[in-house]
């Protein structure tokens, strides 16, 4: 609204024989009327090829708040009501944006603190606030949904997102199943910070990202966990897993804190293996450290369910193991806090820089321990016949039904050895270390990895990575 100005009465001015001109500085023109704020709609999709329907545009997610109230109702489906609150800063003025949310329904929008009208159609949530949000300035956006969870599957028909279990739930999303419980922006290159707040009944435990504030807190029969992930987070790699937990905290290096959640229904051999595997924990840390950098993360830990999903997956700072958690494949989600989860694939295409990193360490730690040698492995590899798949696939762009195929998991191990013996093994001791520094918390493609590499070898290495990473048959000579 205009400011107020006080002048004289048309009719005085008048009698007194005044002229605007006259009146000189006792009386000012009104100001001009402010133009009204002109947004335009964000964008529907984040522009990943592998998922045309996935992420927005328009915006950075800066925080979520995620308020979960679950019950179990059989092994396939459960009860999901729930409260997202997300912090945003739109990019451009926007006049109504895009979150990602299927199977559940909206009940209500708000956008700083006033009704915000929604339309909620084939996965898309579309809100538009009353006034567009200007350009860097944060807004808070409140969203209450719900409805009956069960058990989805992604395009190659595993189960992933929100899965329903006979005990409360197993949540694992990669590469787009978190829209399957919370309004998201699903782009991996759109990283916030998360705080989970999730009740259960009494007797079930909830486990998700980062740190524990507080201890649970009982009221008429639902038990509250509230967790806290202080460092920016993917959508994908986030987690709210409930069942018949046992929690427990040990001490890592530098006193991080390291928090296991096993169920209590995990076969007494699952469990011994698991056990043993985790112990661990502490030294792959350590090991990691000293070859990558420091940790990433203020916490780490695992999730070890009974579930029948077959499951092993990176979830930030909390890995999460179906069954049983094996000693390599500990060593191989550890790996991944550096390599996936602080720096993640700025496309779905750049998967194997996860994979094959993290089999390479896995690799590495299997070597540390009298396993192994990493020549070895990497020999064992390079075998496999040329007809093989591990050849055929293009591994720096594999298609969204080959997101984890093994060219992507050891054709990616096996490239970085033998770029290690290509820059050798001085320069590729610190590009494992700039690799996880310069990018901390963002992402990252292929081409930066070339970039870097060169950069520190002082070699042309385009021919050895069109030969390794693009070229979908065996390599003979590079």
């Amino acid at each position: 609204m205009s400011p107020l100005h006080r002048t004289l009465p048309v009719a005085t001015a008048l009698v007194l024989g005044l002229t605007g001109a006259a009146l000189g500085s006792s009386a000012s023109a009104a100001p001009a009327a402010r133009p009204p704020v002109v947004g335009q709609p964000g964008g529907s999709w984040a522009g990943d090829p592998y998922f045309p329907a996935m992420g927005a545009t328009g915006y950075d997610a800066l925080t979520y708040h995620l308020d979960l109230d679950y019950d179990p109702v059989d092994a396939t489906s459960g009860t999901l009501d729930a409260t997202a609150q997300l912090t945003l800063r739109p990019t451009t003025t926007l006049s109504s944006f895009n979150l990602d949310l299927r199977g559940l329904d909206v009940s209500s929008v708000s956008v700083n603190g006033r009704r915000a009208g929604f339309t909620h159609e084939d996965g898309e949530l579309t809100v538009t606030p009353r006034r567009p949000l200007r350009k860097h300035v944060r807004a808070v956006v409140r969203i209450s949904y719900g409805g009956t969870t069960g058990r989805p599957v992604d395009a190659e028909g595993s189960l992933y997102g929100w899965v329903s279990t006979a005990d409360g739930a197993m949540v694992v999303n990669e590469p787009d199943g978190a829209p399957t419980w919370f309004p998201v922006n699903d782009d991996p290159n759109d990283k916030a910070i998360y705080t989970f707040s999730i009740t259960v009944p009494k007797g079930k435990a909830a486990v998700a990202n980062g740190v524990q504030i507080g201890k649970p807190k009982t009221r008429a029969g639902r038990t509250t966990y509230r967790w806290f992930e202080s460092s920016p987070m993917a959508s994908y790699l986030t987690t709210a897993t409930i069942g018949d937990f046992d929690i427990t905290t040990t001490r890592g290096p530098r006193g991080i804190p390291i928090i296991n959640a096993i169920d209590r229904d995990v076969t007494p051999a699952n469990r011994a293996t698991s056990e043993a595997s985790l112990a661990k924990q502490a030294d792959m840390i350590a090991f990691f450290s000293d070859h990558f950098g420091r940790y990433p993360f203020a916490s780490a830990g695992a999730i070890v369910d009974d579930d029948s999903v077959g499951y092993a997956l990176e979830t930030q700072s909390r890995a999460i193991y179906s069954r049983s958690a094996s000693e390599g494949t500990v060593a191989h989600e550890i790996a991944h806090q550096w390599y996936g989860n602080a720096v993640s694939p700025h496309r779905w295409s750049d998967i194997w820089l996860n994979e094959g990193f993290a089999t390479y360490a896995a690799w590495m730690w299997g070597e540390h321990t009298g396993g192994r040698t990493v020549e070895a492995r990497a020999a064992a590899v390079y075998a496999t016949p040329a007809t093989s798949g591990l050849w055929t696939t293009v591994m720096a762009d594999p298609g969204p039904l080959n997101l984890f195929a093994g060219a992507v998991y050891d054709r990616g191990a096996l490239t970085l050895h033998e770029l290690k013996q290509k820059i050798g093994d001085d320069a590729f001791a610190r590009l494992l270390k700039a690799w996880a520094r310069d990018s901390r918390y963002g992402n990252a493609t292929t081409s930066d990895l070339v970039a870097l590499a060169e950069s520190i070898s002082g070699q042309d290495l385009s021919a050895f990575f069109d030969t390794w990473a693009y070229t979908p048959e065996k390599p003979t000579t590079w």
